[in-house]
């Protein structure tokens, strides 16, 4: 197996709900949010070139991104669910899995020093 990452960048606030009253993250807060995607293909499923997939296609989820998170309130986008780390990345691979059937994992980070991934069970 194969696989590729690309990493992009937004801005965005957010709220937490379901926590206690002083925990940091139930208040209005932002991030400068990382995400990075991973697609993966075999050797056999490798594009012409010899690509898992060539990087210039994912110029649309840049732009998607731009254009539904940056500078945006998380819990205005994510309707119906906490705006978590882990909840934005699997909306991120659930929207963009059928886009890019490659796709094997989103990772989103919120600080230089955390992560949470989704990757679907196999």
């Amino acid at each position: 197996m194969l696989s590729i990452t690309k990493e992009f960048h937004f801005s965005a606030s957010h709220r937490l709900a379901g926590l206690p009253p002083d925990h940091p993250c139930g208040r209005l807060h932002g991030h400068n949010y990382v995400v990075v995607l991973e697609l993966s293909a075999t050797e056999d499923d490798l594009t012409g070139p010899g690509f898992v997939r060539d990087y210039g296609e994912l110029g649309v989820f840049k732009k998607w991104l731009d254009d539904t998170v940056d500078h945006r309130h998380l819990n205005d986008v994510l309707t119906g669910t906490n705006p978590s780390a882990e909840h934005i990345a699997m909306w991120i691979y659930r929207t963009w899995a059928a886009d890019f059937p490659e796709l094997t994992a989103v990772r989103v980070s919120e600080t230089p020093k955390t992560w949470a991934t989704y990757r679907p069970a196999a």
